[in-house]
């Protein structure tokens, strides 16, 4: 059985302009230059390797129930609390000369205490700034760094299959190294991945546990991924390697600048699905491509601009897209506030439209509500279902009613779950957020609830 495990390198470049350090595309005119190989560019390039060091500090709980296959489910969140330290190995990339740096989600996202080490062996200490676990993305500022070296980010979309890429980072923490390969797909995404909603570049480059969080080079020496995971039988590299393109990064880096702390997304307020060669068929198309829009939300800008379920979008800013990631990517990648070019096909005909690059509205407003220790429920979290809640708790786009946004310790062990759309409290109808606090401030010896958990009906019941 296949195991997806996350993996990544780190590459550096002197903090030169691109201009300067381009390698020129020839072929060896000489033995000399055949035996430099790619010396020259990994001299320039291992300065702005890093090691990453983190921390994690978690709470565990020591339950006696732990094991048992029916009380330790029952007897969830009981015992005594203690801290748990985990140590997380892996690599990261300079990105200016002010100590920017990027590295995985996975590595750091969570960590307490985090120290990074330079080649020349310096430490720094950092801190996250802005992180993504769905983009496996994290970017560190580091505490009194100046005049660092640094790599350039490369524009992606002009990466090809085939072109030469070296990987450099610390597997499995024997010190820098660096592997040579070449790219071997574009547009990777799905479950072959291992991340549903994830959009990568393939690369054969050996990358083994200790390379998170670094980067993808060309021979030129700039970024063209942040690699993020392999696919393994054992846990080591077996070749076939994913990066998270350089132009994503490059968007964490803006975002990161302009003191974001939580990375937007373009709203898309639509469902689609990739065109098969039966689907093409019955929409009378030569050949399968793009995706078939399934559902618009009312507020979508795909809506605004003219879209309906049905059409079939095929490219995004002239590149194509034929999967749902593809689109989030290429939508992602624009970034808010900018104009994307969508290309659409209806019944035969194809159309280039402008749609705005929005975030998910918080309209209607949300009115969320934590309820307090003079509820049965307290820390339970609710919110009216609208698209910026939609789209932060991954909810289909016809949601309506009043959410769980956290069950809180409390409603986690009554079975609550973050998604539950409550319709009823003791078989009153819940229609806003307050209504839950009500409810649940004096709901009698019995708490009865109905809840809507992915379309299916949940009731629960408890003596209190």
């Amino acid at each position: 059985m296949f195991r997806f495990l996350v993996i990544v390198l780190g590459l550096g470049l002197a903090a030169v302009p691109v201009d300067q350090v381009r390698a020129e595309t020839r072929v060896p005119q000489s033995q000399a230059e055949i035996s430099l190989g790619f010396a020259p560019v990994v001299k320039r390039a291992a300065p702005a390797v890093v090691n990453i060091y983190a921390r994690i500090v978690t709470q565990v709980q020591d339950s006696p129930f732990a094991g048992d296959p029916f009380f330790a489910d029952l007897f969830r969140g009981f015992g005594t609390p203690r801290p748990r330290v985990q140590n997380s190995l892996g690599s990261g990339v300079i990105l200016s000369a002010d100590g920017i740096v990027v590295s995985n989600y996975h590595v750091v996202g969570q960590a307490t205490d985090i120290r990074v080490v330079t080649t020349d062996r310096k430490e720094y200490q950092a801190s996250v700034v802005l992180s993504d676990k769905e983009a496996d993305l994290a970017i560190l500022q580091l505490e009194g760094a100046e005049g660092l070296p640094y790599l350039p980010l490369r524009d992606s979309d002009h990466v090809e299959v085939g072109e030469l890429a070296l990987a450099i980072g610390n597997p499995f923490g024997v010190g820098q190294t660096v592997s040579s390969g070449i790219v071997s797909g574009l547009a990777r995404s799905g479950a072959a991945t291992g991340n549903a909603r994830g959009y990568f570049i393939q690369t054969d480059a050996p990358i083994n546990p200790g390379n998170s969080g670094g980067a993808l080079i060309d021979v030129n020496g700039a970024v063209i991924g942040i690699n993020s995971r392999i696919l393994s039988r054992s846990g080591g590299s077996n070749g076939i390697g994913f990066a998270i393109p350089a132009n994503l990064v490059a968007q964490f880096v803006a975002q990161a600048r302009a003191g974001n702390t939580v990375f937007e997304r373009p709203w898309a307020g639509m469902a689609g699905q990739p065109v098969d060669s039966d689907l093409a068929q019955s929409l009378g198309m030569t050949l399968p491509e793009g995706i078939v829009i399934s559902d618009l939300h009312p507020q979508s800008p795909f809506r605004k601009a003219g879209f309906e379920v049905g059409d079939v979008i095929t490219e995004v800013d002239g590149d194509p897209v034929n999967s749902p990631s593809e689109m989030v990517f290429r939508m992602t990648v624009r970034g808010i506030g900018a104009s994307a070019q969508v290309t659409r096909l209806r019944n035969g005909e194809s159309a280039t439209i402008a749609v705005q690059m929005i975030t998910a509205p918080d309209d209607p407003p949300a009115e969320a509500v934590t309820l307090d220790e003079k509820t049965v429920v307290p820390g339970l979290s609710v919110a009216r279902a609208n698209p910026a809640v939609i789209a932060r708790l991954g909810l289909t786009l016809s949601t309506e009613g009043v959410v769980v946004t956290d069950p809180g310790p409390y409603g986690a062990r009554a079975g609550l779950k973050r998604g539950d759309v409550i319709a009823a409290i003791n078989d009153e109808a819940i229609e806003r957020p307050r209504d839950v606090r009500r409810a649940l401030s004096d709901p009698g010896r019995w708490l009865k609830m109905e809840l809507l958990r992915q379309g299916q009906r949940v009731r629960l019941r408890f003596r209190l």
